[in-house]
């Protein structure tokens, strides 16, 4: 078989019908049933159903989709990076994050780098931490930053950095006055929860078990971002990652100290065997610079909270 019946194929899954695959691809629908034909005859098996002159793609389609798709992420990575490679030559920095370093923070260690000094062009993408692995295994990007909750196997992990998660409220919650909340003072409101596969929320409810005690969790998501925005709101409490708090605080979000430590773990993740550029590690030298700021005045807000905590509630 060759690539033409493959991206015949992928062409009618991605597009739904024979016709607007052909259009997609500038080609005939003739051309294209042909294609598809062909590579029925080719693979034994039958990957569409005609139905009223439709195409309805049988299990055996999907299961096939599955594996096309993974051979033109690659694919079109190759395609990417020649573009890039003639336009840049080898100034080029690719890094993908999840969101609650990706955000903000990575702006701000990128506006201090300032590549726009340095002759060369950055790719920042935002993601999940399944897709950081991903892109990184796939050598898709330089490195990646991620949370510790994917499996790290075929790359090579190393800990960017290990803070406490950060209790968000709005500025009119009373647990304000506490400078220091206990496990259980979460239950005196409705909870935030990040995702069920989040690392930091496993280890939060593990802490939760152990002391029985029970959440009334009202919503999930996978930003902390939008955990932010949603304790800020006053719809509960949330425990997020303290960098991402950290830009809602001058929106009027409040944080606090938990007496458990929770940790929001976050690894820097790289392709083996292919060493970082002279602007890779250079860059890698911002970030960990910036980080350290940044947890310094995470750590100075959280010290130098406006109340004072009440003895008889400690």
């Amino acid at each position: 078989m060759s690539i033409r019946e493959i991206e015949a194929f992928r062409a009618v899954m991605t597009a739904g019908t024979a016709s607007k695959a052909a259009r997609l691809l500038g080609v005939s629908q003739p051309a294209i049933s042909q294609s598809i034909r062909k590579l029925e005859d080719l693979a034994g098996l039958r990957l569409f159903e005609r139905v009223r002159g439709r195409l309805q793609p049988t299990q055996e389609a999907w299961a096939l989709m599955t594996e096309v798709d993974r051979y033109f992420v690659g694919y079109e990575a190759i395609e990417h990076r020649i573009r890039s490679l003639s336009m840049f030559g080898l100034g080029r920095l690719s890094i993908a994050s999840y969101p609650p370093l990706g955000n903000c923070f990575l702006g701000r260690a990128i506006g201090a780098f300032a590549p726009q000094q340095r002759s060369m062009q950055m790719m920042l993408q935002l993601t999940s931490s399944k897709e950081v692995y991903q892109h990184v295994a796939a050598g898709q990007v330089d490195f990646g930053l991620m949370n510790d909750e994917v499996n790290t196997q075929g790359v090579e992990a190393t800990t960017f950095s290990v803070l406490p998660g950060v209790i968000a409220m709005s500025p009119r919650h009373p647990l304000c006055e506490r400078r220091i909340l206990q496990l259980e003072d979460l239950a005196s409101d409705h909870f935030i929860d990040m995702n069920p596969e989040d690392s930091a929320r496993r280890r939060l409810q593990a802490a939760l078990a152990e002391r029985h005690i029970q959440l009334r969790s009202i919503i999930e998501t996978p930003l902390s971002v939008t955990a932010c925005e949603l304790a800020l709101a006053g719809v509960g409490v949330a425990m997020v990652h303290p960098i991402a708090a950290l830009d809602f605080v001058p929106k009027g979000l409040v944080i606090r100290r938990l007496a458990v430590d929770i940790e929001c773990r976050t690894l820097l993740v790289l392709r083996p065997g292919r060493p970082l550029s002279e602007n890779g590690k250079e860059f890698l030298r911002f970030l960990r610079l910036q980080l350290q700021q940044e947890t310094e005045q995470i750590r100075n807000l959280l010290d130098h909270s406006r109340y004072a905590v009440p003895a008889a509630r400690q």
